[in-house]
Parts: structure tokens; sequence; C-alpha cells
């Protein structure tokens, strides 16, 4: 079949590759228009769009799906069927638009984590399974028909990274999967069932850390949101000033019953804060304008005395 791929960040490219690797073709490549950031503000473009870029791929970048000119543009390439995967939002006059219907992939067995983030969330919301879903795009976001699923364990020490990167393999091979079922016939669209379950987009209140909370609570938030955004904790040093500090690792410890929000550090390779069942230990962090270190290593050219967490 004729595909055009709609997609943006590293996560899209592996289902991109998939299909380059299959009997389907790539007539296009839809992405996000390039935009600047940092600090120069220089422009920056997709994952999907290095990988485009370097196959020689015929690459679309418009900034209104609804424009009239894109619209006849996708008209003109005669696909046989759309692929979304980590996309914006659709409107009815693209999804609409292939004889074979446009699918989406995402990261979680639908109707579970319906949204943005939903790799961050099944983490820090404790399930133990999860996986990748194709179903048809219509009118609602992430309520469209179920083509196929595959499931996968969360282990106990996952963090969102290592999720992330298992998944994307996990959906390079129910896309294509998906492709050959709808170009054959064989697949029934099934409406979602079971209970829904939001994973919106993460804000900077999701990822500071709630130290009265649990030592179980507090590592399930930090491995969900582990490499990217990272948690986070605000210490502030002996002139008042306060730091950002993202946490990337943390284990439970003991010690005497202290306050929630206490910080003990022995100057060498122990920093940990009293939380509501005990301590949580940070195994590595990276402070504000810094390189990421293991604990050890940031003690050894930091010194963190009289200095206290701010929660």
């Amino acid at each position: 079949m004729r595909i055009i791929f709609f997609g943006t960040p590293e996560f899209a490219v592996e289902s991109l590759d998939a299909i380059m690797h299959s009997s389907h073709e790539v007539a296009a490549v839809v992405t996000v228009p390039d935009r600047p950031a940092g600090r120069g503000q220089k422009m920056l473009f997709s994952d999907v769009k290095g990988y485009a870029l370097k196959h020689g791929l015929l690459l679309l970048q418009p900034e209104k799906l609804r424009d009239p000119q894109f619209l006849a543009q996708l008209e003109s390439y005669h696909a046989d069927c759309f692929v979304v995967v980590a996309f914006r939002m659709l409107p009815e006059a693209v999804w609409a638009m292939p004889p074979k219907g446009t699918f989406n992939l995402h990261a979680s067995l639908l109707p579970r984590f319906r949204g943005a983030a939903p790799i961050n969330w099944a983490i820090m919301q404790d399930e133990h399974e999860t996986g990748v879903t194709t179903f048809l795009l219509n009118h609602r976001i992430d309520e469209g028909a179920i083509l196929l699923q595959e499931q996968t364990p969360i282990t106990p020490n996952e963090t969102s990274g290592s999720l992330h990167d298992r998944l994307a393999q996990m959906g390079r091979t129910l896309v294509v999967s998906t492709l050959d079922g709808l170009e054959a016939g064989t697949l029934a669209p099934q409406p979602q069932q079971g209970e829904p379950c939001p994973a919106p987009k993460i804000f900077r209140d999701d990822c500071r850390i709630d130290f009265h909370r649990t030592c179980a609570e507090i590592d399930r938030q930090v491995r969900g949101l582990a490499p990217y955004p990272a948690a986070t904790m605000t210490l502030r040093n002996p002139d008042g000033e306060d730091v950002l500090f993202k946490v990337f690792e943390v284990a439970p410890d003991t010690g005497s019953a202290e306050p929630c929000g206490t910080l003990i550090c022995d100057g060498k390779k122990v920093l940990k804060v009293s939380v509501a069942d005990g301590f949580v230990r940070i195994i590595s962090l990276q402070m504000s304008g810094k390189r990421k270190n293991c604990i050890e290593d940031f003690l050894r050219g930091n010194s963190l005395t009289g200095w206290k967490l701010v929660i």
C-alpha cells in the first residue's frame, strides 16, 4: 500500500523505518515545522524530518493542517492509508481522506492512559503492564476503534526511558502488522472496552517531588520521569538562594524518625531526605547548570553544608 506517515519525535522514527523496510511504500512524510529553540534560538527540526532527509523522502511541514494547498497535496499522492505516530490531532479533512483509513500508534493499552504522556503515567500510577495499540482515528482523541494491541510487563526498576525504547521497538512491528492486515482486509476494528484512564501532558508541578509521600510513591515518580523531563527538588543554599535539582534515581533508606523534608548529608556519599515512611536516598542528580552525576561524584565536588530542602 501507499502510505503517508505523520510523526515528530524519535519514537515515531522506529515505525517509519519499519514501514520503509516493509512491502509498503512511503509516498510522503508529514512532520512539524522547524522551530527556534535554546538560548541561541537555533532552528531545530524533528527527528522524523532528520530521517526523511537522510532517506530522500518527500517531506511536508504544514503550519495549518486545514490549509487547502496542503490538503490538495495529500490528495495528489493517492495514498491508501495514513499512519500517525506521536503527531498532533488531525482534522477530519485529513484522517477521513484515505480509502483504508488513518490509524495511530499509541504507547499504552487503550483505553488505559489516553493522552500525551502514557509512558510516564503508566509507571507513576503503578501499572504492572502496558503495551502498544493501533487504532482508527475519529473525532475524539485516543478513542477510536482498536485494530491491534501488544502487551509487555512493567518491571520493578523500569524508567520511562527504558520503557519508551521497548515500546518503540514493539510499535514498529505492530504498525507493519496493522498495515498488512488492512491491506488483506483481515482486521476487524473493535470498540475500546474497559475503564478509561487519562495521561495528560507533564507539567512542572508533576515533576516536583512531594517529600510528604511514601518511598514507593516517590520512587515511581522519579522512575516515571527519568530521564526526561525528570523529577525535581529545590534546595536553598546558605546565602538564601534556591537551586533546582533534577533527580534521576532514588532508593529507600533507613534512619531515625525526622520530620518530612529533613535533608541529611554525610558530605561523602550519602544524601537522603526523610519522607512519610522513612527516607529516600538520592542516587543520581543534576544541579541546575551542571552535568548529571552519581551522588558520590557530586558530593566530591560540591559541599551541601548548610543547605536545606525547600518543601
